[in-house]
């Protein structure tokens, strides 16, 4: 038995004794009283059980003893969001932005570039009023070159330490839960910055993204009859390179301008020559930018998966790199210094974080930039390729290559950037032009008051966690009731004080009341006794009430509990006697009538009514600080329907005894006399009772209409037997010869009457027979006619009344509707190969009917690794699947067809919606036939499917669809395979 029970049951095992008129106060502080000695200080290390005396760990404990003025307040102090001095302002990641992060910080730290931006015009004039800017409005930039203005100069003069790019993202339309391939999103936004700058006037504005980042190299083709050449200029923004294979920078620059022979069936055709002759191609460097952006391919596409792949491949270089010998034109500068390395921690393609390692132009060192987090690389700090041992396992490295003084290696660098080295000193006067400074001081103002702002917030929570604990430390000892005078408090108001979290409020001790407006002895538990003192502090501070003191104690509950606990004792000793009654025999016409159902269940009926007597008390359920449980919520828990009182079980409808003798028994008149004094008001039914006169004459009346329903039925299986057995069934199929009329009833009537599952044609004779048996409101036919000499051939049918014809087209246009507005369906996907259908057994599908046969399914494809470019559509939740009958119904054909495709060899299955897009859908085709999005051609009923965007609903393709499937070859190198794809990424940026 749990403590809390034992103490409530030595409380009161006085009640077992005393009768309810003897309770003397004695007896009241005893009931009151269920702890058996005080709770000593010291031993207990929790809160004891529903002991009122017990003050131990209630929450006391975070405010004793010394406390740290920290403790007080969860407010960060505001100055750690200050920009330390001579350091650089980071970027908040929006959830998925890291690598736009690392590119804004390269390219901020670009002085030129930084310098050109600020000489664009700016819209900002708008927002200007005279000598300000105007307070009421937010500067919102209007164009991408407003937001990077905006946005350097708050990382140039900024007093945060990290600024928010949400802006300039917003404003690029990208997606901040999606992480978007970074060398792509950099190719991207050169090209639309330089369409941007373009249009500018001021030369040094409109060349600054070819003067730092644009170069020159030409496709050279000879011809190895006659030596003549062929060039083709093209300009680049940045060098990919191959790493595939190779451990040094340098290399993957060999390999990016080899030579290549043309030979065999890839040789060239001369102009000069006139005829295909052996040739050699390579690409020859002509010029060199400022900026020189060396791409390294890590991330490639896996044609056998389908997904990108990450090349975890060490590649080693310098922070100095000589061009001279890979450039056409000798004799120029073409030395570089390394000033960025972007690093992609992660050992996939689809996800990890980006970082940035970029050299400070002014002054030379360097600074790992981690989005908010900026840190300056100094001695062995400066390790540009150590990145990768934070984010992958152990056991996947391979060993890192031994680099020299001047020279890094990485796994994770995808990106290297180098600047011309040149004898001047880099421009240190790059200045934020004055309409932005405004912007810049004004958000700084903003902070500031931020700050101001903050401390006060820290500095009143500390004074007031200080008066708290102060008072805290003055009453807690103080509270605990010795011989002085107590009183009662809420325990759960005292946790509440002791609460640091919440504010105080006014003590209310209204939940532990009885009806009579004192205190409950079944709410002891749950109330603690503390010393008067401590009360007078409590209300004078706090207010509240109503004040529980000693007088608080409830004589009339503590009396009435105690009648009740007497005959529940009572009551175990009747229900022994009442079962010795119940097994000997009634002898005459002395027994009563007892319900079964009350006989089994009397004794819990009983206490049930001396609860009921124990007023609207709770009763504790032994939980640790006296947690409780309803007795009305309880009951409804044992039964969720209203229970009969006793003997109401054997009463008929009309309140007589009932008629049947299989829920009744007959007890001697001793045991309904024990039975009585706890149900006196229970209805009495002596032996002699004769039972209820009316149920007697329904009951009769019942067998009667009963043998008349049998009657009238057989009349009826014998005058329609056909209808009955469904036997000669007339339809329009087939039509029998010697009528011309047939009569139609509702199948609702014919299920009604045989019970059997639209409507049913019936002969004219069932129909005569029908009038006579049953009330018929509306007569409908259907009369078949012969065209005869018109078109001996053709039947026609009428029906009368009419068909409406509004009821018909409104039907057909829904039933079309709901072909354009499934929510999941199947659909069947061929691959035509030389215009044939064929099975790649290498791929089965992911999603396949469930009405398929086992022999239709095919093995599912494991689990692995989802492609994170695309959202399936048709995966994780559980839909209801569509019903196709409406659309079978609407086909003309007479002659009915199976409703379930019927699959052949080398067909795909797949789960789509009408919502879903053509892209989500190539998606899947993708992972069922391994041919990747860019190289699917579909069609439907021999049209093109092409739109990307469009719904599969706009498109035509409805449930039980068919689309054939022919794939493209693949493309021989990864270069023209990138730059497919590259058309995929366009949309990120809205500038397709």
């Amino acid at each position: 038995m749990a403590p809390r029970l034992q103490l409530e049951k030595a409380a009161w095992r006085w009640a077992e004794t005393v009768r309810p008129e003897e309770v003397s106060q004695e007896h009241i502080e005893t009931a009151y009283r269920i702890w058996l000695e005080p709770c000593i200080r010291g031993v207990c290390r929790r809160n004891c059980k529903g002991n009122p005396n017990c003050l131990v760990g209630i929450g006391e404990h975070i405010w004793l003893g010394e406390i740290d003025e920290n403790s007080f307040h969860n407010i960060d102090d505001p100055n750690c969001e200050r920009r330390k001095k001579n350091s650089f302002v980071g970027l908040t990641n929006l959830g998925a932005t890291c690598y736009v992060n690392t590119f804004l910080q390269v390219w901020f730290l670009n002085l030129e570039l930084r310098q050109a931006l600020y000489l664009c015009p700016s819209t900002c004039s708008d927002y200007m009023l005279g000598d300000g800017i105007q307070e009421e409005k937010d500067y919102e930039p209007q164009t991408i070159c407003e937001h990077l203005q905006y946005l350097f100069a708050l990382l140039q003069n900024s007093n945060r330490r990290y600024i928010d790019p949400s802006g300039f993202v917003k404003a690029l339309g990208l997606d901040t839960g999606q992480q978007q391939d970074a060398q792509e999103f950099s190719k991207l936004f050169m090209s639309l910055l330089e369409d941007t700058l373009s249009k500018q006037k001021n030369p040094d504005v409109r060349n600054i993204v070819q003067q730092q980042f644009c170069g020159e190299y030409a496709y050279v083709t000879v011809c190895n009859q006659c030596g003549r050449e062929s060039k083709l200029l093209s300009k680049f923004y940045e060098l990919e390179l191959n790493i595939q294979g190779h451990k040094q920078l340098t290399d993957c620059i060999s390999e990016f301008l080899k030579e290549e022979k043309l030979e065999g069936d890839n040789r060239y055709f001369c102009e000069n020559c006139q005829s295909k002759q052996n040739a050699t191609r390579k690409i020859r460097l002509l010029s060199l930018p400022c900026t020189l952006n060396l791409q390294l391919m890590r991330f490639v596409f896996d044609r056998q998966t389908g997904h990108k792949k990450k090349l975890n491949t060490y590649i080693g270089f310098s922070e100095i790199l000589d061009m001279e010998p890979y450039v056409e034109h000798k004799g120029g500068s073409y030395v570089y210094e390394l000033s960025a390395v972007l690093i992609h921690r992660g050992v996939s393609a689809y996800s990890g974080h980006y970082i940035a390692h970029v050299k400070d132009p002014q002054s030379g060192e360097w600074y790992k930039f981690n989005d908010e987090d900026i840190e300056k690389m100094e001695g062995k700090k400066l390790q540009l390729g150590i990145e990768e041992d934070l984010a992958e396992p152990s056991k996947s490295q391979t060993r890192k290559p031994k680099c020299g003084k001047g020279t890094h290696c990485s796994r994770n660098a995808y990106m290297l950037v180098y600047r011309l080295q040149t004898q001047e000193k880099p421009n240190t006067t790059v200045q934020v032009p004055a309409f932005l400074q405004e912007l810049v001081d004004r958000d700084n103002s903003k902070f500031e008051e931020w700050c101001i702002e903050m401390a006060e917030m820290r500095k009143q929570s500390v004074d007031k966690g200080k008066a708290k604990h102060e008072e805290v430390k003055e009453l807690y000892q103080r509270l605990p009731a010795g011989a002085e005078p107590y009183e009662f408090v809420s325990l759960e108001w005292l946790q509440k004080w002791l609460d640091e979290s919440t504010p105080t409020k006014p003590i209310d001790n209204h939940a532990c009341l009885c009806s009579h407006d004192k205190l409950h002895p079944d709410k002891i538990s749950i109330m603690k006794r503390i010393s008067e003192y401590a009360a007078d502090i409590f209300y004078s501070r706090y207010g509240g009430g109503p004040r529980l003191t000693v007088k608080a104690l409830c004589k009339e509950c503590v009396v009435e509990r105690c009648r009740i606990l007497r005959l529940k004792n009572q009551l175990n000793e009747d229900y022994k006697t009442v079962n010795n009654l119940l097994k000997a025999a009634v002898k005459g016409n002395d027994g009563f009538w007892v319900g079964k159902s009350s006989l089994r269940s009397w004794r819990q009926l009983a206490l049930e009514q001396l609860d009921e007597q124990d007023g609207d008390a709770e009763q504790s359920n032994g939980k640790m600080n006296g947690s409780t449980l309803n007795k009305d919520e309880s009951k409804e828990e044992r039964k969720e329907e209203e229970e009969l009182n006793f003997n109401e079980d054997i009463l008929c409808p009309h309140g007589e005894l009932c008629i049947s003798e299989n829920e009744r028994r007959l007890v001697s008149k001793e045991a309904w006399s024990k039975l009585q004094q706890y149900f006196p008001k229970a209805p009495e039914f002596p032996s002699y009772k004769e039972c209820c006169s009316q149920c007697k004459i329904l009951e009769r009346e019942g067998e009667e209409n009963e043998a008349l329903h049998k009657m009238i039925a057989n009349e009826q299986k014998t005058s329609l037997p056909n209808l009955f057995q469904d036997k000669n069934r007339p339809c329009l199929s087939n039509w029998p010869e010697d009528t011309d009329v047939l009569y139609i009833v509702s199948q609702f009537f014919v299920e009604e009457w045989r019970k059997f599952v639209s409507i049913a044609l019936i002969w004219p004779s069932e129909w005569q027979m029908i009038q006579k048996l049953f009330v018929v409101d509306h007569v409908i036919k259907i009369t078949r006619i012969e065209m005869g000499d018109v078109n001996p051939s053709e039947t026609q049918y009428i029906s009368e009344p009419k068909l409406c014809p509004e009821c018909r087209e409104g039907l057909l246009c829904q039933q079309q509707r709901d072909l354009r507005e499934y929510t999941q369906a199947t659909i069947y996907v061929h691959k035509v190969v030389d215009n044939k259908k064929v099975m790649k057994d290498s791929a089965p599908e992911l999603n396949v009917s469930s009405s398929e046969t086992e022999e239709d399914k095919e093995e599912a494809k494991p689990d692995g690794e989802k492609d994170p470019d695309f959202n399936q559509s048709n995966g994780g939740t559980k839909r209801q699947k569509i019903s196709h009958q409406n659309y079978i119904a609407y086909q003309k054909q007479v002659i009915r067809r199976s409703m379930r495709h019927r699959k052949v060899r080398g067909e795909k299955a797949l789960l789509v919606s009408a919502n879903q897009t053509l892209k989500e859908l190539k998606i899947q085709i993708m992972h069922a036939f391994s041919v990747a999005p860019f190289d699917q051609n579909l069609s439907i009923d021999g049209k093109i499917l092409s739109d990307d965007c469009a719904t599969l609903g706009t498109l035509g393709v409805i449930p039980e669809s068919v689309i054939l499937l022919k794939a493209d070859e693949p493309i021989a190198d990864y270069a023209a395979m990138d730059d497919v794809m590259q058309g995929k990424d366009e949309f990120v940026l809205g500038i397709c």
